[in-house]
């Protein structure tokens, strides 16, 4: 809650911590004090109140001030922009009531739209966030003041660090805040900041609400529908009056859910390296996967908030909330393996001989998994004089659970011994077109069953248990205009675990590919790939029964089980002088590790040998000061200027002993846990014109400064772990630390509505833009440099909107450049992200005060997600989805 009043020039602040965590308007019960005639926004509740600040008349005086009191589900754009402009601190807010006006259905689509975002997208939908130039591993996600752990292993660099906020549907969310500079009451692990989601609430004074939707849709590539819904149920109770009044106790009921069933279209070609770029030869392949995807995926949220706020200076909450998806996927593909005899033809095309009994496949991948999040968390808030005592107890458990992963190849038996491909990267997006001459690879007939058919199961877990408390004394030791001394400490106890198994059948019988099809031969990626029939998904499973053959050392190779204990205790004092605020402190975190997994290989002769326990343990301890300086040029233009310092703990697999190794070839992949965290001194200067009716204009500036970058790395002549017994230099696989990175840049944000600026109707248009720039560099091998993993230079959004009675339309677009994606053993091996620009439609129509009609259309450029290798024209991956288009009916009581 923040409480502002008005002293001299300076519109004076008091903010709380919930919970250790920044929130400001964090629970959206923004009480502001506005002067009578800036006009409150008729959406929100207005009550007159007296707020008594130091030097400010007596509250019978105060008749100019009002209280402006909104609930996260009803907060607007001006309230965000408020609560923006009295932090201390560099953040940006969205509320839900602004997120839902766009067809984004999950965290990660929606904070995309903030200045310094990124997005990455996997399956035709955003997974993970990149805030200024660093990659999601590196970056924290808080789920109500409750860090919130990963679900899903399979990050950009395999840090298993990344939040999945693909997971967390929007039904759950009241407000979103990106915080861009760290103050000493907030966990310092967030190199490049932290994204924290706030629940819904009913806070003091709210009246009973039910709002939520019911909605359906469609997405054409594969012509399937949408189901969607969600209820937001809230109350006080408790009064005298009534039993749903504005009484001492509060409850919040949330649910939600969003079924889909995407297509997607993607052709994945390997390549030979070795040739120049202008050689023709620089695009032969070495494989060519086309895929034909079915994602049917089921996200869901449920949650309860529960308050009680006996009188004004004492309030407890208990809060639960689970969120998550299952998804059902399966990828039918054609993969074609050329042998490497490649001729290059008088026309610029290439040549290649399919000459083996493994040369084409028919492959299948019938999969199912569920991703989950949990957070239980209670604490309270009492205040005794110039003293508030805030605390929390916490529980978060990220589950990633995959109950089978089948996987079926069915080979194509030549009845040529000289079949041949000839082809040329001329189709869309540069992707191969080709033909083959020697081989009816289209017939089932000449396809049989693989011995290899396998099965695989995921149990991962990571949980953590928190404790926190802070304690603030309102002070006077400064006679500043206001000031206050904040301590506070912490404990985050967590647990990670890996368990994969991998099972194959001991004989099966060479079935032929007609005893397993549906369907008529397929034709997909806008006419360009022939792929022939479809395995029938289970059919396999049904005929055979599960798999029971086990494999231990690909066991032991994917077993993990670390803790990771972080202990933190911080001071920050605030203060303010006429216009100018400060705010500064220090953090200190202590870090205590502890990892158990295994080392296993194989002999000179290639044998598997016995698997080795292996554990480490590290204790490291880190210093963070933070210092925050605001200048109130005029009541609407403000002045920032920042200085922080946060870190990034090494990921679980890049510090882990795990270890694979090949006694013939001398060569070992294994973690280092000598790892450095990577620390940063992040500098930010801004200035930022709030405008009317929720609008701003602003430009910064920042300066991270890394130590420590965590690279993976390939080292030559390198001494091998002590037991594996090997005396000669190995060849290692392994991640270091860079001495030194950087990302800085420019952010740039404008947002305005024109009603006081155009005539009429035209009153309702309003138009927004933010561009960030960011320029990094870390050196990836010697003497050759590159822009930080995952950071793209440019990041922009722009939007036209029209809002003006019952109506509202917005055509929103979102564009980031390329970035690196992989990191090789040379340039023409880096493999990159390519460029990607999207156009979302959505809009609305208030049939009366509680109903409103939407209809929204997603992707409109059908923007396919792509990765290339070395330059662009030489794809690795190119996927896509087509529109989705959602329609239905939002109700608000």
């Amino acid at each position: 809650m923040i409480n502002v009043g008005k002293s001299s020039s300076l519109r004076k602040f008091r903010y709380n911590l919930l919970c250790g965590a920044m929130v400001f308007a964090g629970l959206y019960t923004l009480q502001s004090a506005l002067a009578a005639d800036n006009g409150a926004n008729s959406e929100s509740a207005v009550q007159h109140t007296a707020i008594k600040t130091k030097g400010s008349a007596p509250a019978a005086k105060q008749s100019a001030i009002e209280t402006v009191t909104v609930e996260a589900q009803r907060a607007t754009e001006l309230i965000a922009r408020q609560a923006q402009k009295e932090a201390p601190n560099i953040i940006n807010i969205e509320t839900y009531k602004e997120i839902r006006k766009l067809p984004d259905i999950s965290v990660a689509e929606a904070v995309r739209r903030v200045p310094g975002i990124s997005m990455e997208v996997d399956e035709g939908e955003g997974r993970y966030i990149n805030i200024r130039g660093f990659d999601a591993d590196l970056n924290s996600t808080t789920f109500g003041g409750l860090r919130l752990p990963p679900t899903n292993n399979a990050s950009p660099f395999g840090g298993y660090r990344a939040v999945t906020l693909d997971s967390i549907p929007m039904g759950l969310v009241g407000a979103i805040t990106v915080t861009k500079s760290n103050l000493p009451s907030q966990d310092a692990e967030d190199l490049g900041g932290t994204i924290e989601i706030t629940p819904k609430t009913a806070p003091p004074g709210s009246a009973p609400f039910i709002q939520g939707h019911v909605g359906t849709g469609y997405e054409p590539l594969n012509g399937t529908p949408i189901y969607d819904g969600a209820l937001n149920v809230g109350s006080r109770f408790g009064g005298k009056s009534s039993f749903f009044g504005d009484g001492p106790f509060s409850i919040v009921v949330t649910a939600s859910y969003y079924a889909d069933g995407r297509g997607i279209d993607d052709v994945e070609p390997g390549y030979i390296d070795g040739a120049p770029h202008s050689d023709p030869q620089y695009w032969a392949l070495n494989d060519l996967q086309q895929r034909d995807y079915s994602l049917r995926r089921r996200r869901h949220s449920v949650g309860i908030d529960l308050g009680y706020d006996p009188d004004a200076n004492d309030s407890y909450y208990l809060r639960a909330f689970e969120a998550g998806y299952t998804e059902r996927y399966k990828r039918p593909y054609l993969e074609i393996i050329p042998d490497g005899n490649v001729v290059t033809l008088p026309n610029g095309k290439l040549q290649d001989t399919l000459n083996n009994s493994g040369a084409i496949l028919k492959e299948l991948r019938d999969e199912v998994e569920t991703s989950i999040d949990r957070v239980v968390v209670a604490g309270g808030k009492n205040t005794f004089g110039n003293a508030i005592l805030d605390y929390r107890v916490g529980y978060v458990k990220g589950s990633y659970i995959k109950p089978y992963d089948y996987n079926s190849t069915f080979v194509f038996q030549p009845t040529s011994p000289n079949a041949t491909i000839t082809y040329s990267p001329t189709g869309k997006g540069h992707t191969p077109l080709y033909t083959i001459a020697g081989a009816d690879y289209l017939n089932p007939a000449n396809y049989v069953l693989d011995p290899g058919f396998n099965n695989n199961t995921q149990d991962n877990f990571d949980k953590e248990y928190s404790f926190a408390a802070n304690l603030e004394l309102i002070t006077d030791w400064l006679g500043a205009d206001s000031e206050s001394l904040k301590i506070g400490g912490s404990a985050r106890l967590r647990h990670k675990g890996e368990q994969n198994l991998f099972y194959t059948y001991s004989s099966l019988p060479a079935l032929p590919l007609t005893a397993a099809i549906y369907g008529p031969s397929e034709t997909y990626y806008d006419g360009q790939y022939q792929i022939g029939a479809d395995i029938i998904p289970g059919f396999l499973q049904s005929k055979f029964g599960a798999p029971t053959v086990s494999d231990p050392v690909a066991a032991a190779q994917a077993y993990l089980d670390a803790r990771e204990d972080v202990f933190a205790g911080y001071a920050q004092y605030q203060f303010s002088f006429g216009a100018l605020s400060v705010i500064g402190g220090v953090r200190v975190e202590n870090t205590v590790d502890h990892t158990h997994t295994y080392a296993t290989g194989v002999d000179s002769s290639g044998n598997p040998l016995p698997s080795i326990p292996v554990s480490g343990e590290k204790n490291y301890t880190n210093l963070f000061p933070s210092v925050q300086a605001k200048y109130e040029i005029e009541p609407d233009l403000i002045a920032r200027a920042t200085y922080s310092a946060t870190l990034a703990r090494p990921g679980f697999n890049q510090f882990s002993p795990s270890t694979s190794f090949d006694l013939g070839a001398l060569a070992v992949t294994t973690g280092n846990p000598n790892l450095k965290p990577a620390t940063a001194n992040s500098f930010d200067a801004d200035i930022e014109d709030y405008l009317n009716a929720g609008g701003i204009l602003s430009l910064g500036v920042f300066d991270k400064e890394v130590s420590n970058y965590i690279l993976p790395n390939a080292l030559t002549g390198q001494p091998a772990p002590a037991y594996l017994n090997i005396h000669d230099p190995v060849f290692l696989v392994t991640f270091t630390n860079a001495p030194y990175a950087f990302a800085r840049g420019v952010e740039f944000n404008y947002e305005q509505r024109f009603r006081d600026i155009l005539p009429g109707f035209l009153g309702g248009l309003g138009a927004s833009v933010n561009y960030t720039f960011v320029d990094s560099k870390v050196q990836i091998r010697p003497g050759e440099y590159t822009q930080l993993p995952s950071t793209s230079k440019n990041t922009w959004n722009a939007a036209i909107f029209y809002e003006d009675g019952p109506i509202m339309a917005r055509l929103a677009a979102y564009s980031t450049s390329s970035n690196i994606f992989g990191i090789g053993s040379g340039r023409s091996s880096d493999i990159y992200q390519g460029t990607r620009t999207y156009l979302d439609f959505g809009s609305s129509y208030a049939l009366n005060d509680n109903l409103t009609m939407y209809f929204n259309a997603k992707n409109l450029l059908n923007t396919p997600t792509m990765f290339w290798q070395g330059t662009s024209d030489r794809p690795i991956q190119r996927e896509f989805y087509r529109e989705t288009y959602q329609m239905g009916i939002r109700f608000d009581y």
